[in-house]
C-alpha cells in the first residue's frame, strides 16, 4: 500500500468566494475501506480550503505500466455548510505520491429541506471502457465569416461549452466551464497524474492543441451546435463534470495552458489526436502509454511530440487570453521591479485579499518589495502554485482569473451557464472500474 492526499476546496456558487466552516465528510470506498474505520471529518479555513487528508492507494507501479489493476483509490465526499445545499461526490481519484484537489460549489438554498447536487466521477480512461476516437482530418475549413470576421490568430476563450455527450444527443446537457479548469480536468481524466512531468506536458499540449482547434474553426458551432467541445472519446476528450484533478497536472496546465501546437506554415492549432497505444493503435498519433516510455527515457515535451507527429510543428503561444483584465506584461516581476504591473498585481491581491483574508494587503505604490512577495507567496500556497514570490506567466494569470471571480466583473455570458443541476439517487456501480466494490455511507434521503 501506498499514501496520497486529498485538499478540497468549497466555493460559493460558481465564483471564487470562498466557504469557510465547511463540514467535510471523506470515506474510502471499494478495497480500501477497512471495516470498523471511521469516516474522517475535516473543516474548511477562510480560504474554503481543509487541510491535506492522507488516504490509502495502491502502489506507485501499478501507474507506470498497463496492469488490470486499478492504480488509484476511490473515495466518497459530502460537503455541507449551513444554507448551501449540500454536495456528494462520488469516487473522488485518489493517486500515490500525488495532492489530489477536489472542487466543490455549493449553491445557496432558502428551502428547508436541502436537496443535494450528486456528482459521479467516470474512471480515468486508461482503466475505464471508452470508445477510442474516430479519425478525422486534421486539416479543417475556416467557417465562412457571418456578421463577424474569422479570428487571425488563435485566442484562448475564457469558458468552453462542454457538450456532456456524443455531438447528436440533444437530451445530454451542456456545461460552461472555465477553460483551464476544463484542461485540467481532461488531463486528470486522460492520464495518470504519476507519470513524468515531461509526458504529463506532452499530453497537456495535444490538449489544448485539439480543444483550441475545435474553438478557432468553430467545428460545432459551425454546424449550428451550441456548443464547443464534447466530452465523448469518439469524438473529443473525456471530460468528468466536478471530478477533482491533481496538483502537479494543475501547475503544469497554469504554465502552458495557452500554448499549442501547429504546423509549419499553417495558421490553425494541430487537431492533435491520440490514443491509448495499448487497447487501441492509432499510426501518426501521440499515443499515451508511448509517451510515457519516452518521458521515462528523459525525453523533452517537444521530442516527444515530434515523435509521434513529425518535426515539421512548433509550439507557439496565443498572445490573447479572452476575459483578463490586463494582459501579462512579458516578464516575470520579482524584487526590485516597479511600474504599472506592479501596481495591477497589488491592486488584485488587495481585491483578493477580501474573500481570502490569508492574503497580506500591500501598499500599492508600484514597487515590488518583500510585502508584495510575502502576499504573493500566500496567494501561491493558497491556489496551489509554486511558491516562489515571482508573478510569472502562470501566478499573473492565475491572480487575474481569482480577481476576476471574486470581483463578479466576468457574468457567464452564455445562456448555457453552469446551472444548479441535481440528480436523483443512482446506482454508482456503473461508474466503478473493474467491479471494484462501493461501501456506502451517504444517506441519499437526506
Amino acid at each position: 500500500m501506498a499514501i496520497g492526499r486529498l485538499k478540497i476546496q468549497a466555493f460559493r456558487g460558481n465564483e471564487y468566494i470562498p466557504l469557510d466552516n465547511s463540514r467535510i465528510t471523506i470515506s474510502q470506498v471499494g478495497e480500501f475501506a477497512t471495516p470498523g474505520t471511521q469516516d474522517i471529518q475535516v473543516t474548511t479555513d477562510s480560504s474554503g480550503t481543509t487541510p491535506e487528508v492522507e488516504l490509502q492507494t495502491p502502489p506507485i507501479e501499478y501507474s507506470q505500466v498497463p496492469t488490470d489493476q486499478v492504480p488509484y483509490s476511490l473515495c466518497d465526499i459530502k460537503i455541507e455548510r449551513e444554507g448551501f445545499a449540500p454536495v456528494f461526490i462520488r469516487g473522488s481519484q485518489i493517486f500515490p505520491e500525488r495532492i489530489a484537489l477536489q472542487q466543490a460549489n455549493l449553491q445557496e438554498t432558502r428551502t428547508a429541506r436541502q436537496e443535494g447536487q450528486i456528482i459521479l466521477i467516470q474512471p480515468n480512461r486508461l482503466v475505464g471502457n471508452f470508445p477510442p476516437k474516430i479519425p478525422e482530418d486534421p486539416e479543417k475549413p475556416l467557417p465562412p465569416p457571418v456578421g463577424t470576421v474569422v479570428l487571425p490568430e488563435p485566442v484562448v476563450p475564457e469558458f468552453v461549452v462542454v457538450h456532456q455527450g456524443v455531438p447528436d444527443d440533444p437530451a445530454a446537457p451542456n456545461y460552461t466551464v472555465r477553460y483551464k479548469d476544463y484542461i485540467k480536468n481532461v488531463a486528470s481524466s486522460e492520464i495518470f497524474a504519476t507519470w513524468p512531468d515531461t509526458t504529463i506536458r506532452a499530453n497537456v499540449y495535444c490538449i489544448v492543441s485539439f480543444t483550441l482547434n475545435r474553438i478557432y474553426t468553430e467545428w460545432y458551432r459551425g454546424k449550428g451546435k451550441n456548443f464547443d467541445i464534447t466530452s465523448s472519446t469518439a469524438y473529443d476528450h473525456a471530460f468528468s463534470f466536478g471530478r477533482n484533478i491533481y496538483d502537479n497536472i494543475s501547475s503544469i496546465v497554469d504554465e502552458i495552458f495557452a500554448t499549442y501546437i501547429k504546423r509549419f506554415g499553417r495558421k490553425q492549432p494541430l487537431l492533435t489526436q491520440y490514443c491509448d497505444g495499448q487497447k487501441v493503435q492509432c499510426p501518426g498519433w501521440l499515443t499515451q502509454w508511448g509517451s510515457k516510455y519516452l518521458g521515462d527515457q528523459g525525453r523533452a515535451p517537444y521530442e516527444i511530440l515530434t515523435n509521434f507527429y513529425g518535426t515539421d510543428i512548433e509550439l507557439r503561444r496565443a498572445e490573447e487570453v479572452e476575459g483578463i483584465p490586463t494582459s501579462y506584461p512579458g516578464y516575470t516581476l520579482t524584487i526590485g521591479a516597479r511600474g504599472e504591473p506592479v501596481r495591477t498585481v497589488q491592486e488584485f491581491l488587495n481585491r483578493i485579499a477580501e474573500n481570502y483574508p490569508l492574503i497580506p494587503k500591500v501598499p500599492v505604490d508600484g514597487v515590488y518589495g518583500p510585502a508584495t512577495q510575502e502576499a504573493v507567496k500566500v496567494f501561491q500556497s493558497v491556489f496551489n502554485l509554486p511558491q516562489t514570490g515571482n508573478v510569472d506567466y502562470a501566478t499573473w494569470y492565475r491572480i487575474s482569473d481569482i480577481y476576476v471571480g471574486v470581483t463578479k466583473i466576468a457574468e457567464l455570458r452564455r445562456s448555457s451557464g453552469i446551472e444548479r443541476i441535481f440528480f436523483p439517487p443512482i446506482s454508482y456501480d456503473s461508474y466503478r472500474p473493474n467491479n471494484t466494490p462501493h461501501v456506502p455511507y451517504f444517506d441519499d434521503q437526506n
